[in-house]
């Protein structure tokens, strides 16, 4: 039988480098090549890993999300809303959403940032989280110059070692996708906010094997002024990667 996965994404941050661009605008709800962000990040994540279902992690302007959603349904997926009322952070998010979901839980939960897109083709990562002794694994991504997001340390065996912070040069960064096994999430600490980067994989990765998987594929985040201006750009370039076309 395959494998059960259901998809979240993390929509709930305040935008705050754009937000003198967007004052009234959930960040992940920007207007880029047509759409509002988020949908064409939904769509790639559907097609790519096969899966007709999310919850979307949300919090700043989080009523807009819902009444969008609730009004312009997307084809073919089931979207559903979890509102934050405090901060949780990325890990808290995934938690509010898994917690509060009352359907029997999948095998896997595919995580990904409501901000950022990379285009890749999903089944290498959705094979390595499944292979062996692997309780998920994370969508890495080399550049040129990763100082604006920090990078991903490996293992000699290509699991997760760690996370350095920003600094110069190029380097392999998180691309913001992840494929979790549903008992790893049961073991995310308690603590709210909580960082998937700063707090959750730091405390698992000794007991609990992430596979990295290096992709090669279009990336781009809507988290600074420079990179939001560009994203209609990208998208319109690269729609063609978004077979069939919406």
């Amino acid at each position: 039988m395959a494998a059960t996965i259901r998809g979240i994404v993390l929509a709930g941050g305040f935008g705050t480098r754009i937000r003198h661009l967007l004052p009234d605008v959930p960040k992940p709800m920007a207007p880029v090549a047509g759409r509002p962000f988020l949908e064409w990040v939904l769509m790639h994540l559907s097609r790519s890993a096969g899966i007709d279902t999310f919850l979307l992690s949300t919090g700043h302007l989080a009523d807009r999300i819902e009444h969008h959603f609730s009004a312009h349904p997307l084809p073919g997926l089931e979207v559903q809303c979890c509102p934050e009322t405090t901060p949780l952070g990325t890990g808290g998010g995934i938690v509010h959403c898994v917690h509060g979901d009352t359907r029997p839980p999948p095998d896997f939960w595919l995580v990904a940032n409501g901000d950022s897109i990379v285009l890749a083709d999903l089944q290498p990562l959705l094979a390595a989280a499944a292979a062996p002794g692997h309780a998920g694994a994370l969508l890495a991504l080399r550049m040129e110059d990763a100082s604006r997001f920090g990078t991903v340390e490996r293992a000699p065996d290509g699991t997760l070692a760690g996370f350095r912070e920003k600094q110069p040069g190029a380097g392999l960064i998180n691309a913001g996708v992840y494929l979790l096994r549903h008992h790893l999430i049961e073991h995310f600490p308690a603590r709210r906010p909580l960082s998937l980067e700063h707090d959750v994989f730091p405390r698992l990765k000794t007991d609990h094997r992430i596979a990295v998987v290096e992709c090669d594929a279009p990336f781009i985040d809507i988290g600074t002024e420079a990179s939001f201006r560009h994203a209609d750009t990208f998208l319109r370039e690269n729609i063609h990667r978004l077979s069939p076309q919406p």
